[in-house]
């Protein structure tokens, strides 16, 4: 018996008799495994989903008692329990210290102002504005790049199986938390629904992590969670319990994880995810009668968690619809329009982010100076107006946030421009959605408002600090909505504030595109169930309208990252091809009893995460296949050293040496290496048996298959691994390749063979030449 591994090449393609248009072939996957992760460039590998059965793990479960298997029921539940109450917690302490932060910045600046003492109020305003950009950006590029961005493209590409590293460590959950809540109040147009959702993500990836050996906090229940399909779930607990922490919106943040995040979903976990949700409306609820209390703070009154505008009674006519048509168009354009350019400021940001970690801070800095000027100098522009006779509160306001900001104004008079431009988004929001302020606001001031909200929450997105675009989307699309109920003005019985809400929903609508979710967000913000069938029409429409020119917002991030993200389709050229024709070597086998030197060569001078295990006589009649073995389980069986002289079945003796422990998930950061292994010459020379800790049951597919149907098996299922096995038995090796997720990229397809690339699944897209090279 030969117990060398063996190396397998691929068969020539006239030997297989392949048709001339397959002739390609490349000797390995030439497709990118890095990805951006963050602002930092990343490997990235692919979670485990897939169960492992073997001789030495079904024992383990076998030997599951009833009250293990409560206590993994129990546990369960008690970890979605912890994380509501921690992100509803985490929420409203990110909410009161961005309006606490921000609101003493717009105290002082209106003291100095109201002194008249302008340029002193401009110093004060664009230093403290850039001191907060300066910390978030400096512990983001030096603490934790993972942090940077809204974090929901990286916890959407892992739910889909994409393993990123250090994206849910407890450095990128304390970094994003601050950041964020810096990034925030230094009123750059940036929003913190996105960050929330990546701190619910990362609380609960690291609750289910199981404890810290290193720290001596393990606990002995949890480690029933370290596997990934465990890990998963617990994630789209978090990201729905981020979502609802943020717009105070439980249903709306469990559909958004339906919708928008989770690649897998099941009955269960949507029960799981409803109750995450539940307790963290509930912990919100508790502490937001805290601050109708007076005991938050400066602005601890405001907060977008904290709305309950437009909950006026809502009447509308048919005539009154032909407006929101036009409103949801719209907002599918300009929703379009946004993902273009913020598609392009991407890409010159990854231009200038490769160039070092100095020009990525002097690229956040120079923004925070550039929107500091825009803040304060655009009010200048607008005239002052008269407070209104009755005011729902005093006019102008004076060191809180309100509707009627004085700035340079007379006593008596406000700036309209100044009450937006001067308040935290969320106080912003407020403002555009509230009901009886119709002839608040002048055509200029919206249009200027909307203008600079539209371009400065793109050029804000993407610099090194926690950003994200939930609210800036929020506010841009309220400004275009309030504009064209001022255009409307009596024409439509829709007053001015739930024309702004529908265009918050138009533009998230043509920008994210999802539906469902938007709408009940939407829903629960504005606390007016009336709204419910202009909402729907909206978003209906400004989807459709969007997708005929490009993808949403979170798809093409994640195309610019690199993400190797896997859609839930299958191109129509994937249906021409077989999995023979993409598979790519040469191929690393193992034999049942391996050599230790011919193990760690291999895991040396390789990448690969997965090896077949083959028996061959005398050990077999024929070459079989026995099954697939992971180099996490092989680092663990190295470390233990267990070996033997001779190639022989390892003894009951040395199985029960082993635990499911050993073979579980480590922790976040926590992988083996080969080179941390030191072994003797005396040692290299033994042999191991791998029998009885390979997968003996591995998904396999023949060479035949089509590519299209590969794909659907490999992300329904959730595998990292996909054996390629031949039509035929009897060939010299059972196996003929493995497939991963790289192997299913466009960019590997296309590249085999590219004269497939004109059938190519391509949407209805309307195309400008002119309009790119402009931007």
């Amino acid at each position: 018996m030969n117990s060398m591994s063996s190396t397998i090449p691929l068969l020539d393609p006239d030997e297989q008799g392949v048709p001339p248009l397959f002739l390609r072939r490349s000797a390995s996957n030439t497709t990118s495994q890095l990805a951006i992760v963050g602002s930092s460039l990343c490997p990235i590998e692919s979670l485990d989903y897939e169960i492992i059965e073997n001789d030495f793990v079904r024992p383990d479960w076998r030997s599951r008692e009833l009250i293990e298997i409560c206590q993994y029921t129990l546990m369960k539940w008690i970890l979605c329990l912890l994380i509501g109450h921690i992100v509803g917690l985490l929420g409203f302490f990110i909410n009161l210290a961005v309006e606490n932060l921000a609101g003493l910045k717009f105290v002082v600046t209106s003291n100095m102002m109201l002194a008249r003492e302008f340029m002193m109020a401009f110093l004060i305003f664009s230093s403290s504005n850039l001191g907060l950009t300066l910390f978030a950006s400096l512990i983001t590029a030096f603490v934790a790049p993972e942090a940077a961005g809204s974090g929901i493209p990286e916890v959407k590409a892992y739910l889909n199986g994409v393993d990123a590293p250090a994206i849910f460590s407890l450095r990128t959950l304390i970094v994003k938390i601050v950041g964020s809540i810096c990034a925030v109040s230094s009123s750059l147009n940036v929003g913190k629904a996105g960050p929330m959702v990546h701190c619910g993500a990362c609380i609960a990836a690291l609750l289910g992590q199981g404890g810290s050996k290193k720290f001596g906090l393990t606990w002995k229940w949890l480690r029933f969670f370290k596997n990934d399909r465990d890990r998963r779930d617990l994630v789209t607990c978090g990201s729905a319990a981020g979502i609802a922490a943020a717009f105070r919106a439980p249903v709306g943040g469990v559909l958004f994880s339906l919708e928008e995040m989770a690649s897998w979903w099941r009955g269960a976990l949507l029960w799981r995810t409803f109750f995450t949700t539940a307790v963290v409306a509930i912990v919100l609820r508790a502490l937001i009668d805290l601050c109708l209390s007076g005991q938050c703070g400066l602005f601890g009154k405001g907060g977008l968690i904290m709305y309950d505008v437009t909950s006026v009674d809502t009447t509308y006519h048919i005539w009154d619809v032909p407006p929101v048509l036009l409103l949801a168009l719209g907002g599918g354009i300009l929703g379009s329009v946004y993902n273009c350019l913020l598609n392009t400021v991407l890409k010159t940001y990854n231009v200038i982010n490769k160039k070092g970690v100095a020009l990525r801070i002097l690229l956040a800095c120079s923004l925070s100076i550039f929107t500091s000027c825009v803040l304060f100098g655009l009010p200048w522009l607008a005239s002052c107006r008269p407070c209104p006779s009755d005011p729902s509160e005093p006019c102008p306001t004076i060191g809180r946030s309100g509707n009627y900001k004085k700035f340079q104004c007379p006593p008596g008079y406000y700036n309209d421009l100044a009450s937006l431009f001067f308040n935290t988004n969320d106080d912003a929001i407020k403002n555009l959605f509230s009901k009886g302020t119709d002839s608040e606001f002048q055509h200029s001031s919206m249009l200027i408002f909307f203008a600079a909200c539209f371009f400065l929450s793109i050029f804000s997105y993407g610099i090194v600090a926690p950003t994200g675009l939930f609210v800036p989307v929020i506010v841009t699309g309220a400004a275009y909505g309030r504009f064209v109920g001022m255009l409307f003005g009596s024409k439509s019985n829709l007053n001015h504030g739930l024309f702004a809400v529908l265009g918050s929903a138009s533009l998230l609508g043509g920008s994210m595109r999802t539906t469902v979710s938007l709408c009940v967000i939407v829903l629960e913000l504005t606390n007016n169930l009336l709204l419910l069938p202009l909402i729907m029409i909206v978003l209906l429409i400004s989807k459709s309208v969007a997708d005929v020119f490009n993808e949403n917002v979170y798809d093409l991030i994640m195309m610019l990252k690199g993400l190797p993200y896997l859609e839930d389709y299958a191109e129509p050229y994937m249906r021409q091809l077989t999995v023979g024709d993409v598979v790519t070597g040469p191929l690393q086998i193992f034999h049942g009893f391996e050599k230790v030197s011919n193990v760690v060569h291999i895991l040396r001078t390789t990448r690969h995460n997965g090896f077949p295990v083959i028996d061959e006589p005398p050990f077999s009649e024929s070459p079989v296949l026995y099954g697939l073995i992971l180099r996490a389980h092989l680092l663990t069986l190295l470390r233990s050293k267990a070996f033997s002289r001779t190639p022989s079945p390892v003894s009951q003796d040395t199985i029960a040496l082993f635990s499911a422990d050993d073979f579980a998930k480590k922790g976040l950061g926590h992988d083996d290496r080969i080179e941390d292994l030191a072994l003797s010459d005396e040692e290299m020379e033994m042999y191991i048996d791998l029998h009885p800790f390979a997968n003996t049951s591995p998904y396999t597919v023949v060479e035949t298959m089509s590519l299209g149907k590969a794909l659907m098996l490999f992300r329904q299922v959730g595998l990292r691994h996909l054996l390629v096995i031949p039509r035929f038995s009897g060939q010299r090796h059972p196996v003929v390749g493995i497939l991963t997720r790289h192997d299913f990229r466009p960019e590997h397809v296309l590249d085999l063979h590219p004269l497939l690339a004109n059938s190519r699944w391509k949407r209805l897209r309307l195309r400008f030449p002119q309009l790119r090279k402009l931007v």
